[in-house]
């Protein structure tokens, strides 16, 4: 027996041995690929000022040069006329969940039991392309299919597909009843094969941090759990705290030892507090905060990701009879506290990070936040800069987030000035993707 695996282990390192020796010599390597983009505007840091006429030169995928002036490229690269667009870098979306229909809760429902995960897989791939078309060159996905969204990560990271580049959650972490439990009201014999395939939800400490291992090991970039209740949960239990202090603090903890940072859905004021008291490093909604809550914001550096758009959105599903009874009084008081307590933590000095929750509101309509969010006292700058180098921040990216030298040329133009009137952010014209285009202004 071990002269035949010896025998076998030699022919193994023989064979590629006599493939090197027999192989030609390495073509030589091809010329990088070299583009010139004139931009007549260009916002090239958000937070400081735009500049005029200016050049950016693209090599790889790459921002290499940003000059002054319309700068005519040499022989050989490729020429893109901007010149009447103002151009800034790829904005960021961070939380989106590109899995299924998304947007339309009512076909959802009536189309579950008729389709699966090769169908949600085709929509998904429908929604990304949406979603890069409206000018977000990077998302986080804060929930869907793991598998499902990896693969369509992956894919779009090769090439395959197009689509914003996906920092994914996997499935949002809960505990039993929780926002995140798949079973919640559903009839017994689709609850029992629902709750045989989740392995998101977990209750107590220990059986936490198995569920963070779980979804790292299915892919998770990022880690996101249900600290409070949740408005789209059909269950009538409220969006009052969900989970323990003891419990967040074992997801946060488990989350950063391997690498990933953490972010809590939260609603009411208690769970938002235990989740920054635990370490989080985002809340996506905090609808109701306080004086102790906003301090607690600051001093512990988190951002809040306010999804200004989703409990309006929301709240006009539940009233036109698209979701679940129990729905309706969530989403009205939700809608109802959400937009003044951001406004009370922005003038606080709390940090913000660009998020819409696109999924309960239609893909591609990501940039219908900003005008929310000019309502909350910013100002298009500030609103522009939470969607690039804020949002960057939040991901620990230094490469996205603004156009200078060394940043991936993820870039979009739209025609007039968005720091002007911030929906023009709305209409994108032009969009690069990993210095590949994307979508071109119409003729």
């Amino acid at each position: 027996m071990l002269k035949t695996l010896t025998a076998i282990m030699a022919l193994g390192l023989a064979a590629p041995l006599a493939a090197q020796q027999a192989a030609p010599a390495a073509a030589p390597a091809a010329a990088p690929a070299i583009t010139y983009i004139h931009a007549g505007a260009l916002l090239d840091r958000p937070g400081q000022p735009a500049r005029g006429n200016s050049t950016i030169v693209v090599r790889d995928g790459t921002v290499a040069e940003v000059r002054d002036g319309f700068v005519a490229p040499p022989a050989g690269a490729t020429l893109i006329d901007l010149s009447r667009r103002f151009v800034m870098p790829g904005m960021i979306d961070m939380h989106v969940h590109l899995w299924g229909i998304g947007g339309d809760p009512l076909r959802e429902r009536l189309t579950r039991l008729n389709t699966d995960e090769a169908d949600d897989m085709m929509t998904s791939v429908a929604n990304a392309r949406k979603t890069l078309a409206a000018g977000f060159t990077t998302v986080r996905d804060l929930g869907g299919n793991p598998r499902g969204i990896r693969a369509l990560r992956d894919a779009i990271e090769r090439g395959d597909v197009d689509g914003p580049s996906i920092v994914n959650a996997g499935s949002m972490i809960s505990v039993t009843g929780g926002h995140g439990d798949s079973t919640n009201g559903l009839a017994e014999e689709w609850a029992e094969a629902a709750h045989a395939h989740q392995v998101n939800v977990c209750d107590g400490p220990d059986d936490c941090r198995r569920a963070v291992r779980q979804q790292v090991a299915l892919g998770a970039q990022v880690i996101k759990f249900a600290a409070t209740g949740g408005v789209l949960s059909n269950v009538s239990g409220g969006l009052g705290r969900a989970m323990t202090p003891e419990e967040m603090r074992a997801i946060v903890e488990t989350a950063h030892a391997l690498g990933r940072k953490a972010t809590a859905h939260s609603h009411a004021a208690e769970g938002t507090k235990a989740a920054l008291e635990a370490g989080c490093d985002s809340i996506e909604h905090a609808s109701y905060l306080d004086d102790e809550t906003i301090r607690l914001f600051k001093a512990k550096g988190a951002y809040l990701v306010p999804t200004e758009i989703a409990p309006v959105a929301a709240l006009a599903q539940a009233r036109s009879g698209a979701l679940p009874p129990a729905t309706i009084p969530k989403a009205e008081a939700a809608a109802a506290a959400m937009h003044a307590n951001h406004k009370k933590a922005w003038a606080a000095g709390v940090k913000f990070a660009f998020g819409t929750d696109t999924g309960v509101s239609k893909h591609g309509d990501n940039a219908t936040e900003f005008p929310y969010l000019l309502d909350l006292g910013m100002t298009p700058m500030q609103a522009i800069r939470s969607a690039t180098v804020d949002a960057a921040d939040l991901l620990g990216r230094d490469d996205i987030g603004a156009l200078v030298p060394g940043k991936r040329a993820d870039i979009i133009a739209v025609t007039g000035s968005p720091l002007e009137d911030v929906r023009r952010l709305e209409r994108v014209d032009f969009v690069m993707h990993k210095g590949v285009v994307a979508k071109q202004p119409a003729a």
